[in-house]
């Protein structure tokens, strides 16, 4: 779960193709939200709870990378598939190209609100996300971007991204309960990397777990096997019982849970555990060193409903973080429900009980972070076994 660096930020922060209702009738489980509260209030544009409310969409298109160009289809059809699935409001979805650019964004965003936009959802990244809060915010718009990076949080922008502050606050709540609280967290040398470290400190505040040591290792192949030695050596001399690795597997995951074994750091004296998800992509499932370890994911029952349902109505897979664009529009089809004026007002956006979408439970806070409520899975014969399904409701306001 790579968290990209933030941007100059304008405050300190707090830190086409739609299947109708298809065979799984995802929007029958999905009610889109938990209890949601009348009443609600803010600063935001009033809405006129009978007309269209105008939805802009910002998505990376239009760039020179091929990478963004399918992300940003698979956003908007994941979208267009909530949209869909509501009933009894409406919502006018429009599609804005980013071209992956901040400036960009930020004039495209101005340019739907004056349009209409009565709340933006997107941008991807982080430093579009800060653009577009900037540029919008004296409008009363509020964004709920795709990013998860918490640093960007806070006036009118929410992250929706899956970050890594709640990852690791589910595996540490989780060691902490079966006597593997004592934790050498192991991590990389780059601003990405400090960003997710210092969010697994915030995490770690209460949940009973205790950071034994933290070990780094520079980004690259021959720098994490320099680091090897001095990971095992900190693992033995910190009392560890467990090691959390904050890579994925498009980084040093693999090699770390490969080579560390030979240095007689291994299951079952110290449990290995992760904050990404070692199920994407499933070849990560057949690494030796990560059998028996820990992991935090989405519910997999809702995410896997999702994707078949996707996958029906536009006949391939949905890009790992396409059910946020699903997610998104869920939070607002729900909010719109209410039949209130003040429906998307930043008090109705952070109320307590929160949502459901196909990532399973999240909510908003007033400090433009997010809860999301997260399965702990394992590996057993190369295959996620659940130890804990993800909860199914919020206890608490969450304010």
């Amino acid at each position: 779960m790579p968290v990209e660096p933030t941007p100059t930020r304008r405050r300190p922060s707090r830190l086409s193709r739609i299947s109708r209702r298809g065979a799984l009738a995802l929007a029958g489980l999905l009610t889109l939200s938990a209890c949601v509260s009348s009443g609600i209030s803010g600063l935001a544009q009033r809405i006129n709870p009978n007309a269209p409310v105008q939805v802009a969409l910002l998505v990376p298109s239009g760039s020179a990378d091929a990478g963004n160009t399918i992300l940003a289809e698979s956003l908007e059809n994941a979208a267009r598939l909530a949209v869909s699935d509501l009933s009894g409001v409406e919502i006018d979805l429009r599609v804005y190209s980013t071209q992956g650019d901040p400036a960009v964004a930020a004039q495209v965003a101005r340019e739907a609100v004056d349009r209409g936009a009565q709340i933006i959802l997107g941008p991807v990244r982080s430093a579009e996300a800060n653009a577009v809060g900037t540029a919008v915010a004296s409008s009363g718009v509020n964004v709920l971007s795709f990013s998860n990076n918490p640093a960007i949080a806070g006036n009118n922008v929410f992250v929706l991204g899956l970050t890594p502050d709640n990852a690791a606050r589910r595996i540490f709540e989780y060691a902490a309960r079966n006597d593997r609280g004592q934790v050498l967290v192991v991590g990389e040398q780059t601003t990405a990397g400090q960003l997710v470290l210092a969010a697994v400190n915030r995490a770690q505040s209460g949940t009973g777990a205790t950071i034994a040591a933290t070990a780094t290792y520079e980004f690259s192949q021959q720098g994490i096997v320099n680091a090897l030695p001095e990971i095992a050596d900190a693992a033995r001399s910190s009392g560890a019982q467990s090691v959390l690795f904050t890579a994925d597997s498009a980084g040093a995951l693999p090699i770390l849970a490969q080579l560390l074994p030979d240095n007689r750091i291994s299951h079952p004296r110290f449990q290995f555990m992760g904050i990404t998800q070692w199920n994407i992509p499933p070849a990560t499932l057949q690494l030796s060193g990560l059998q028996n370890g820990w992991f935090t994911l989405p519910d997999p029952s809702l995410v896997a409903q999702f994707e078949a349902r996707f996958t029906q109505a536009y006949g391939e897979a949905p890009h790992p973080i396409a059910g946020l664009a699903y997610d998104g529009i869920a939070a607002i089809g729900a909010l719109l429900g209410t039949g209130s004026a003040d429906a998307l007002s930043r008090a109705a956006l952070t109320q307590g009980s929160g949502f459901v979408g196909v990532n399973g439970i999240f909510r908003l806070m007033p400090d433009g972070t997010n809860q999301r409520g997260l399965a702990l899975a394992t590996i057993r014969d190369n295959a996620v076994v659940i130890l804990e399904p993800a909860p199914s409701s919020f206890v608490g306001s969450g304010s």
